[in-house]
């Protein structure tokens, strides 16, 4: 039974991977003459795709942990059970997911302890399809903002199905490649001009388009900016290193620094809870 359910929430992704790669390989030669993008550099794709390699060991530890949890609460808590063999509840699943996604993008941008696991996704100051696949090994948060799921009713391996797709789908927003689209689409759906926004950092562009699929949620929740001007991409202070340990684990010994720097409570929570770049209040003065 278990390795049924393991071979069900494993396999859109592994089909996904040739598509990838093929993706980035015709994209670096398409980009190769074009002095407008960004393109690729050697080392900093190697630098993704090794990370992308990385994610796909973390993702299946926490798969294997957040779908125990999932289970009791889906078996013992939920008050329902919505069907799976039903179009409505596959629809009905993504846009939930969806939801929960952009809360949880929201947090781990606002919250510095969850800043800490996913700043290493805006460490390449390169935009382009191997950018997708530089992905953090620390995705804790997710089992946070996926845990209602099951209590709404959702079969538990339905929601990392419903995940899949969800990053599948951002993969190919990760591009120069793709100016605007027709207008209904770029108000609808998140593209690649929006979440060229969200890997700026431009003052303007921080902290926006925190979309998966559906940039309405930004829009509705007032986080939304559309791409005026070519961004600046990166982090707001480049960690300037390929090392993989530094890039995933940097911030984690960045945050342990300044805990261990005050004996001021409220400063120590400060550092961990508060948004990246906060300070103590006589450090601004």
């Amino acid at each position: 039974m278990f390795s049924q359910v393991w071979h069900e929430i494993n396999t859109p992704l592994l089909y996904a991977v040739p598509v990838f790669l093929l993706s980035i390989g015709a994209e670096a030669l398409a980009l190769r003459d074009d002095h407008d993008a960004t393109g690729y550099l050697a080392r900093d794709t190697r630098t993704s795709l090794s990370m992308g390699v990385g994610s796909l060991v973390s993702s299946a530890i926490f798969k294997a942990g957040s779908l125990v949890l999932f289970v009791f609460l889906w078996t013992y808590v939920a008050p329902w059970h919505i069907p799976t063999n039903v179009w409505w509840s596959w629809a009905l699943l993504l846009l939930v997911l969806d939801f929960a996604f952009y809360w949880n993008h929201r947090f781990v941008h606002r919250v510095r302890i969850g800043w800490a696991a996913h700043q290493a996704h805006h460490s390449s100051e390169y935009f382009n399809f191997g950018t997708a696949l530089r992905q953090k090994w620390n995705p804790w948060t997710e089992a946070i903002f996926w845990a209602p799921l099951p209590l709404l009713g959702f079969t538990p391996w339905t929601i990392y199905i419903a995940f899949t797709i969800n990053l599948i789908y951002q993969f190919f927003t990760h591009t120069e490649s793709v100016g605007k689209l027709w207008g209904p689409v770029e108000f609808l759906f998140n593209t690649p001009s929006h979440h060229r926004v969200h890997h700026g950092s431009d003052a303007q562009y921080l902290d926006k388009n925190y979309a998966g699929m559906l940039i309405i949620w930004d829009r509705v929740f007032g986080t939304f900016e559309p791409e005026i001007q070519r961004p600046t991409y990166g982090l707001t202070k480049p960690v300037g290193t390929y090392n993989l340990l530094t890039l995933q684990y940097g911030e984690y010994a960045k945050i342990v620094r300044d805990v261990r720097s005050t004996t001021n409570w409220r400063d120590k929570l400060g550092y961990i809870f508060a948004p990246p770049g906060w300070e103590p209040e006589q450090t601004r003065s």
